[in-house]
């Protein structure tokens, strides 16, 4: 019997050529790039009855699977703010925006030369989200308000959810101050317009920003005490305004400029106006969020 010896160092040519094989086969698939979850806050500007503006942002954003995590509101956008962090969907604040009727928020008070005490807003609010306080809210949500005492900036977002927003909403020379615990408010547009920073404290890696403070407009001036005392109100606030919008990741402009901020009757429009905005500014989201994902 013939025995065939095969020179050792053949051998391990052999084996060696196999086991390169086999490497190039399965080569290890590089790791897909790191995505981590992204929590979106959205900061409600105030605006008067341009407000209902903030539905229509809200009704594109969540239709294109965009949910605000963190809410913050000024004066019209914390009203808009308060019910969306209750867990109202935007079609239900549509609904509700259709049936609200302005008298059943406000209150005029003859004892101080007929400003709007505020008090029915509070309880409008209040019955609308079942009497929660903030800390019972499925979304954590701040109402900007202004200490009348030292024009400092006041983020609420404990206790009663009506009473804060009331404060939010106190325009002044249109609104009776609302004292809470012993301290006076007004309106948070006077320091905060669109409440940015307010939604980056919450913890949002992005803010998508929601101006409906619209810039005045040559030749033009508002006929109602409200529209006087809004446009008032956005023309000291814009510098500091826009220092803050800066700060934004992305910044939604309903073109609102045309309604009046007693303009109750113009809803549908002011919220077709937030559709149009929400729904040109949804590339720009896109792209901050996925940069986001990336940090």
């Amino acid at each position: 019997m013939v025995r065939f010896r095969f020179p050792q160092a053949l051998i391990a040519l052999c084996c060696a050529a196999l086991l390169a094989s086999c490497e190039e086969q399965v080569k290890p698939t590089p790791p897909a790039p790191f995505r981590k979850p992204v929590k979106v806050g959205i900061a409600l500007g105030g605006g008067a009855a341009r407000g209902f503006a903030h539905i229509g942002v809200l009704k594109i954003l969540e239709a294109n699977g965009i949910r605000p995590v963190f809410v913050a509101g000024t004066s019209a956008g914390s009203l808009v703010g308060a019910l969306y962090a209750s867990g109202m969907s935007p079609y239900q604040l549509q609904a509700a925006a259709v049936e609200l009727n302005e008298s059943s928020i406000r209150d005029i008070s003859l004892f101080s030369g007929g400003l709007i005490k505020g008090q029915a807003l509070q309880n409008y609010v209040n019955a609308q989200v079942r009497n929660r306080t903030f800390q019972q809210l499925p979304k954590p949500f701040i109402a900007v308000a202004t200490r009348l005492d030292n024009g400092e900036r006041v983020s609420f977002s404990r206790g009663n959810l009506g009473q804060a927003v009331r404060a939010s909403c106190s325009i002044p020379g249109v609104f009776e101050p609302v004292k809470i615990k012993g301290v006076s408010y007004v309106d948070g547009g006077v320091v905060s317009p669109v409440p940015v920073d307010a939604a980056r404290s919450l913890g949002a890696d992005v803010v998508i920003a929601v101006d409906i403070g619209s810039a005045p407009i040559k030749g033009q001036t508002p006929s109602s005490l409200v529209g006087v005392v809004n446009q008032s109100i956005t023309i000291m606030g814009r510098k500091l305004g826009q220092q803050e919008l800066a700060r934004a990741n992305v910044v939604i402009r309903p073109a609102v400029g045309t309604i009046g901020a007693a303009d109750f009757e113009s809803r549908g429009k002011a919220i077709m106006a937030g559709e149009k905005a929400a729904q040109a500014a949804l590339p720009a989201i896109r792209k901050a969020i996925e940069a986001a994902s990336k940090r």
